[in-house]
């Protein structure tokens, strides 16, 4: 297959670039970006697959038959980035959020449709095997009814991360940890938990700037959310640039604290660690299938990878590959995007109002 990535100045089109490299599905890759010397880096030259790069997308587009774009630019380009490509009848893979708003993406899910191309957004943790033991847990009914669920996801405060950065400024950004890093476990708590959130109440603040020789920043850089759930579950988040001895860097794994609990009325899962998603999973269930042993730990096994988010991430582009192929359900899709979009859009509304948000559908 051929693969254009669109964006080079994206934190992740590098890790994009290696992904779609180590793809054994795909033997040629183009590049745009409007950054001549991106196109010209060295790890663009040492790229094998890489057989075209131009300044001008729509001389690619027309050139060259792309199987499929892969798009990371910056928040607010996307959608206009994304609707050309799709015009051109070229499948989409999109980097969360996709767009600032829901409304922004839903005008490219509309794109889509039209063209009759499929889009996909970027939310490789549906492809760690923990996530998936996790969801085969809830679906078997291990937890039982569905009761309460908490998720922590802190890392690097922004003087470690280049607060000048587009990803803090809120034109640009559309918000900060919320759409940038929350997004992958409200997306994962619908994705374990096959549940719709419905409601949300928020605080958000921006703490960065507060203190003496601290960067300011214009976007949020804590967050908390309390969620209902259709089901009539209840749930938290707490996200937040906050660790201030965990290293610097973007590519920085270890620069994460991170918590999960899911409670059931039968049993209750979770795991804890300092990196996005731990290698462990406990379990543990007084459900009549698990009465020999109540209480089970699951590990996954990664071998290291440099593709984005690792080993899981090379399988989760995989997975988009193989879908595009056979028209099968993707691995995560834009209305995935949608619906968490939703949830931080209204995050915002309650933090504004102090009200709590019904979200949508």
């Amino acid at each position: 297959m051929r693969a254009l990535l669109a964006g080079l100045s994206h934190p992740h089109s590098l890790a994009h670039l290696r992904t779609l490299s180590q793809t054994p599905e795909i033997d040629a890759i183009l590049l745009w970006d409007t950054d001549e010397r991106k196109l010209a880096s060295d790890e663009v030259r040492n790229t094998p697959k890489v057989v075209a790069v131009n300044t001008d997308l729509a001389w690619l587009l027309t050139k060259h038959d792309a199987d499929f774009a892969l798009v990371a630019v910056r928040n607010d380009r996307m959608p206009a980035v994304c609707q050309q490509i799709a015009g051109e009848g070229v499948h989409l893979l999109v980097e969360k959020p996709i767009g600032n708003s829901p409304a922004a993406i839903g005008e490219v899910i509309t794109a889509a449709d039209r063209a009759g191309v499929r889009l996909g957004v970027c939310y490789p943790n549906r492809c760690h095997p923990l996530a998936e033991e996790a969801k085969r847990a809830v679906d078997a009914g291990i937890l039982g009814p569905l009761m309460t669920l908490h998720m922590q996801l802190l890392t690097t405060q922004p003087r470690f991360r280049n607060p000048n950065h587009w990803l803090f400024n809120k034109k640009e950004a559309g918000g900060g940890i919320l759409p940038w890093l929350g997004c992958h476990y409200l997306d994962l708590m619908r994705f374990i938990t096959g549940d719709e959130i419905v409601t949300v109440s928020a605080h958000c603040a921006t703490r960065s700037g507060a203190g003496v020789g601290v960067e300011a920043i214009d976007v949020e850089d804590v967050a908390v959310l309390n969620l209902t759930f259709a089901s009539g579950a209840v749930g938290s988040l707490h996200v937040g640039y906050v660790l201030a001895l965990s290293g610097a860097g973007y590519e920085n794994r270890q620069g994460y604290a991170t918590h999960a609990e899911f409670c059931g009325q039968s049993g209750r899962l979770g795991w804890s660690g300092d990196t996005i998603f731990p290698p462990h999973l406990r379990i543990e269930s007084s459900h009549p299938d698990w009465a020999a042993a109540p209480h089970r730990e699951f590990h996954a096994d990664l071998s290291p990878s440099t593709a984005y988010a690792g080993a899981h991430g090379l399988t989760f582009l995989r997975r988009f590959v193989q879908a595009i192929r056979d028209n099968s359900p993707l691995p995560a899709r834009g209305e995935d995007a949608l619906a968490v979009a939703r949830v931080v859009e209204g995050a915002y509304s309650s933090n504004a109002t102090g009200q709590r948000m019904n979200i949508r559908s």
